[in-house]
């Protein structure tokens, strides 16, 4: 630690941050634009600047910059001298010389850092009074708006999008009072990550369009603490409600998970909840027959039901612990089965093995981040899990901050790192089915299908380690050497990551997997846990295989129910026709008594049931996920259902006293992969006399007005029997407990950035925050590797390799209007070789057929496939025709169709390459 003045007194300070950065860390106010903790310092807004002095006899001193100065052992600085006061609102006035006056009608108002750094460094009035300079603002997507003339040139933009985030079509553009930060020409921006630039900007350059199209201002919204559901990394969220509808979602810092950054599924694909589709009520029948019922008569039929002969329930990986507890508790362990495909199932299995071995770490999203060699086996990162792809981005990066440590450069010097390392990375090595968006960083790449990976995942455990089972191929020359360097770096690194997931299709792909690092482990002396990330593809997939039986497959209960074995079924949250084949589903349904279908959207088993009951969205009620690391986090309930939907756990629960806490207290002494998860519940102790958070800001306005349709008198606020939240905006100061703290505020600071003065450090950890709880108990020694299994033999012409997108993979968020048009359609990627031996072109329809199953897919072709397989984008909701590694056979269909990749066409990306 080192000692610096500021200002007169004393503070023991990381030597090795830039000056602003402690200044903000002990809660100093120092305005700053271009600076950005996970981005290092450039100095080119010039507006952090502060005196700082020699000695204690410097009487002069000298105006440096705060973020490009090291906080050096006996550093004296003052942050209050007249002179760099003055400096600091000269620079916003010439800042803000082209600057409009459009505060009142810009949607950054009242959350917008340069409103917060213009009043802090004092600057109040305008002199310039001569023509400013103006641009002509792009189209940049659905989901970005564009407002060129706030620009102040800070470079934030550029300096996320492209250096941190991997982007290639944003840029700075021109010089001087000209420029101009967008692309090229119109049109969508490409990144996973682009909806951060609204975030990332100080001032409204970039607004949430979605947010735009149903605007108010911040202090209107109704937030709480959220865990977004678009994939199972457990980002933390804060989503706002206005007059019964969900209007954004922003990030909710979390230092162990997603930091200061989410992906543009969990920022803008909130639609879903604000659907028209939505069901209000609760039905009953079938067909014409079919009606609404009252809460409760529908209460009644499902009582009658769960408590009548042999009845099963269908959990789902995209709700609740919460409300699949309640179902389980229902129907009772033996009958609740898991809602996922068999082959999604048996790889949870294993990775619920894996989780108890001592020698195997899940990394945090933060973890993951510091790895210095990386391996990712058969997953598209990108696609299944977007922030985790953009973590594997930073740790490419450590080779440069290496390099850095050497020649004596503090990493915080972004630009001088930058130019110290050009393209000098960690290794990272993709192996996978078709070429991802993370190519750009890979040092080696291989494209191959499930079989011929696990050929290469099993021959490196063997490289790893000589006890590991002998692979049964042969490899080339060429494939050995580049084994044996992946093994090289993999053990001579710091810290090494091994990347696998359910997203391969493959069971042998991932005990493959788990090979290569249970033999990297003892490579490496066996001290050391190896960091194992294992990627599955809901918020709760986790959560379902702990709490499900080892043998309870969603195929056992279809078999069950076609047998007629079953008098009623209860699905929960679930669309049973995405899980498993069509004819399949339709049997097991027809064989079935009783069909109860609880969900938020109609489906097609909402269609088929008997019952169907209203089920509320993430933001209408408070539950549990368990994330991919097996980390249980609570999300907070936003607003209230305004029409006849209830959460599912309150619909199912037996006793009316049953409560979210009591649910999770009984889970925790039955369910042993559960224990410990109590200890995330939101702690009511502090509470003075009985009162609780307000999950509305102090400033909220209206609240008579939004009721006065009604009644012109502002009635009672609803009240939440469930939390220790209350709709309303009295109560405690949620400042008190950042683990329910729904938005960050705090005096001089309206903004995003304020959330600085609620960490323990800048870039750290929330204070007083709850960052979840660990599931995962690691006590056990490895049961030894798996061994490699014989191919299963089938006929076909062509290896199935699974494809996802960011938008079309996930069932909620293709639902929302937003996304529609950026979502992908069905698609079969071939190679150039094999479509013209087909004789089918871009657009074509070809019929892919694997035993009973046949369905029609548009062709793109793609240099990056290799020949003998097929890639297949298979949209949410549809079962694809086969599974990963399995043989198909592929025929020219009648007519033609149009593969869609957002707005493109695919014959608008042959002459990419891809």
């Amino acid at each position: 630690m080192a000692k610096i003045v500021i200002d007169g007194v004393t503070y023991e300070v990381n030597g090795d941050n830039n000056l602003l950065q402690e200044c903000l860390s002990k809660g100093l106010d120092l305005p700053y634009f271009c600076w950005h903790p996970c981005m290092g310092s450039v100095g080119a807004c010039r507006q952090c600047a502060v005196k700082q002095y020699r000695d204690a006899d410097d009487q002069k001193g000298t105006l440096v910059m705060a973020c490009m100065t090291k906080a050096n052992d006996g550093s004296i600085i003052s942050i209050e001298d007249e002179e760099a006061k003055k400096f600091r609102a000269n620079v916003i006035e010439s800042l803000m010389i082209s600057h409009p006056h459009d505060c009142p009608v810009c949607e950054e108002g009242g959350e917008c850092h340069l409103q917060d750094m213009t009043l802090m460094s004092g600057h109040n009035y305008r002199r310039y009074d001569r023509k400013k300079v103006t641009h002509r603002n792009q189209y940049l997507g659905p989901f970005v708006g564009h407002e060129m003339n706030r620009c102040i040139t800070c470079y934030r933009c550029v300096r996320f999008y492209d250096d941190y985030a991997g982007g290639t079509d944003l840029a700075a553009q021109a010089s001087h009072h000209h420029t101009y930060f967008g692309r090229q020409s119109d049109g969508f921006l490409e990144s996973e990550f682009s909806g951060n630039l609204v975030e990332m900007c100080p001032t409204g350059v970039f607004t949430d369009a979605t947010f735009s199209a149903h605007y108010s201002r911040k202090w209107d919204l109704q937030t709480a603490p959220s865990v977004c559901v678009g994939c199972a990394v457990g980002c933390n969220t804060t989503p706002g409600e206005r007059y019964g509808e969900l209007r954004r979602i922003v990030n909710r810092y979390h230092g162990d998970v997603n930091g200061y950054f989410l992906c543009d599924r969990g920022r803008f694909g909130y639609g879903f909840v604000n659907s028209a589709e939505r069901l209000a009520e609760s039905q009953q029948g079938k067909g014409t027959g079919r009606r609404t019922v009252s809460e409760d008569e529908a209460v009644l039929e499902l009582n009658r039901i769960l408590d009548g002969g042999q009845v099963i329930g269908i959990g789902s990986p995209r709700a609740s612990v919460e409300a699949n507890l309640a179902l389980l508790q229902r129907v009772g362990g033996d009958n609740f089965y898991a809602g996922v495909s068999d082959a999604e199932f048996a790889q949870l299995q294993i990775l619920k093995q894996l989780s108890g071995e001592s020698a195997l770490h899940a990394p945090s999203v933060r973890e993951i981040e510091e790895c210095d060699a990386v391996l990712v086996l058969g997953e598209d990162v990108t696609n299944t899990a977007p922030r985790i792809a953009l973590a594997l981005r930073q740790s490419a990066r450590n080779r440069a901050d290496e390099l850095a440590a050497a020649a004596g450069i503090p990493s915080w010097q972004d630009a001088a790192v930058r130019e110290l390392a050009q393209r000098e990375l960690s290794p990272v090595y993709l192996l996978s089915g078709y070429a991802t968006r993370l190519d750009d960083i890979a040092r080696a790449t291989v494209v191959d299908s499930a079989p011929g990976l696990t050929q290469l995942a099993q021959a490196l455990a063997r490289t790893l380690d000589s006890a590991a089972p002998t692979p049964a191929a042969t490899l080339q020359e060429e494939q050995k050497q580049l084994l044996g360097s992946i093994a090289d770096d993999l053990k001579g690194a710091r810290r090494p990551l091994i990347v696998c997931g359910t997203g391969s299709g493959s069971e042998a792909l991932l005990k493959a997997a788990a090979n290569v690092a249970r033999a990297l482990a003892t490579a490496r002396g066996g001290d050391q846990a190896v960091d194992f990330c294992c990627v599955v593809p809901e918020v709760n997939s986790v959560g379902l295989v702990l709490m499900a039986g080892e043998t309870q497959s969603l195929g056992l209960a279809l078999k069950k129910m076609q047998a007629g074995d079953v008098q009623a079924a209860v699905v929960l949250e679930n669309d049973l026709f995405g899980r498993a084949p069509q004819s399949q589903v339709e049997a097991a349904l027809a064989g079935v008594g009783q069909l109860v279908a609880i969900d938020q959207l109609p489906t097609r088993t909402t269609e088929l049931a008997d019952l169907v009951i209203a089920g509320t969205s993430f933001a209408e009620q408070q539950g549990t996920y368990i994330n991919y690391e097996g980390r249980a986090q609570t999300s907070m309930q936003v607003f209230m259902n305004n029409q006849a939907a209830r959460p599912a756990w309150k619909w199912l629960r037996k006793e009316s006293e049953t409560t979210l806490a009591g649910l999770l207290q009984t889970a925790e002494t039955t369910l042993e992969g559960l224990a410990g998860i109590t200890a995330i519940l939101p702690v009511s102790a502090a509470a003075v006399a009985g009162m609780k958070y307000p999950r509305q800001s102090h400033r909220y306005s209206g609240r008579t007005a939004i009721q006065a349709a009604a009644n012109v008198h502002e009635g009672k606020q609803p009240e939440d029997r469930d939390s220790i939240m209350a709709f309303s905006m009295e109560g405690m100061s949620s400042q008190r407990d950042t683990a329910v703290l729904p938005n960050t505020w705090a005096p001089r600071w309206n903004s995003n950035q304020s959330v600085s003065k609620f960490l323990d450090e800048v870039g750290g950890h929330l204070r007083q925050g709850n960052p979840g709880r660990l599931l995962f108990t690691r006590n056990g020694s490895s049961a030894g590797y798996f061994e490699p299994e014989s191919a299963a033999v089938t006929t076909g012409d062509f290896t199935l390799i699974p494809a996802y997108q960011l938008y079309g993979s996930d069932e909620l968020s293709a639902r929302a209007e937003v996304v529609n048009e950026r979502l992908t359609g069905a698609y079969v990627a071939l190679a150039p070789h094999d479509a013209q031996q087909l004789g089918v072109a871009a657009n074509d329809l070809v019929t892919v057929s694997a035993d009973q199953e046949a369905l029609d897919y548009p062709v793109c072709i793609r240099r990056s496939v290799k020949p003998g397989t097929i890639v297949a984008f298979t949209p949410a909701g549809q079962f694809p025709v086969a599974g990963a590694g399995d043989q198909v056979s592929l025929s020219k269909a009648q007519g033609s169709g149009q593969a869609r990749f957002g707005n493109l066409i695919v014959s608008d990306l042959q002459q990419e390459g891809i």
